[in-house]
């Protein structure tokens, strides 16, 4: 999962592009102007921008030679437009930008541009690995015991007696469904239902502190309170659930 920024002046193109990302189970933010995506940007870098070149009240390459100059490009950022010239689109690759877009944006080259985008940001960020000795294996009591503890993370309950689960004695509901989510909702409902279980059981966890919850998760705090408050959390009543 990455958070990406998505800066278009048209409507459309981000809830689109927004979609299209969030399927892919990333983090999206969205800024209509140049003054929006600064604002985005002072607050920390993203993994990954996808910048709109013609835009009402800064264009995206004046944008992008402005965090070139404040030493603020250190993310990589797409460009996208429907109008550049090749000109435009080589002086942007020259400034700093990883690739460009021309819209229509064609699905595949969308996520294998983003793909690339966000390699090269993991190699980039990437520790020198250090060795660690490898510890010695841990022989499990019983054979079974592994089964044992999957099939009740699974399905909590289904027990024969003696601690392990037999497929065949597994009813219909176990195999549709897991943590309490049907695996017959449709996706988007299924990703949020769980983000939400996810996120409230780290607020519990933490006792509703947001620093916490965003070294746990691994988000930056201005991207949590995005997330919550896309999902319906409210971080003061969950925590006090706990």
């Amino acid at each position: 999962m990455a958070n990406i920024l998505v800066v278009d002046d048209e409507m459309g193109i981000r809830e689109l592009l927004s979609e299209i990302l969030g399927d892919e189970g990333h983090v999206v933010t969205t800024a209509e102007n140049a003054q929006q995506a600064r604002d985005v940007r002072a607050q920390g870098a993203p993994d990954l921008v996808l910048l709109d070149i013609w835009m009402p009240d800064t264009d995206g390459v004046t944008l992008l030679k402005e965090w070139q100059r404040d030493g603020m490009l250190t993310m990589p950022v797409i460009m996208m437009s429907g109008h550049a010239t090749i000109d435009t689109a080589v002086e942007a690759t020259r400034i700093g930008a990883l690739n460009f877009l021309e819209k229509p944006i064609a699905l595949q080259k969308l996520l294998k541009a983003v793909q690339q985008g966000l390699t090269r940001t993991s190699e980039t960020i990437r520790p020198t690995p250090v060795y660690q000795p490898r510890p010695a294996p841990v022989a499990l009591e019983e054979p079974a015991t592994a089964a044992a503890v999957a099939t009740a993370a699974y399905a909590p309950g289904l027990n024969t007696g003696n601690g392990i689960a037999q497929s065949p004695q597994v009813p219909v509901q176990a195999e549709t469904a897991v943590f309490g989510l049907s695996f017959d909702m449709p996706l988007r409902e299924a990703r949020d239902a769980f983000e939400r279980a996810y996120f409230e059981h780290h607020l519990v966890r933490e006792g509703g502190s947001m620093t916490r919850v965003a070294e746990r998760t691994g988000l930056e705090r201005t991207h949590l309170y995005r997330k919550l408050k896309q999902l319906g959390v409210e971080p003061s009543k969950v925590s006090r659930k706990g």
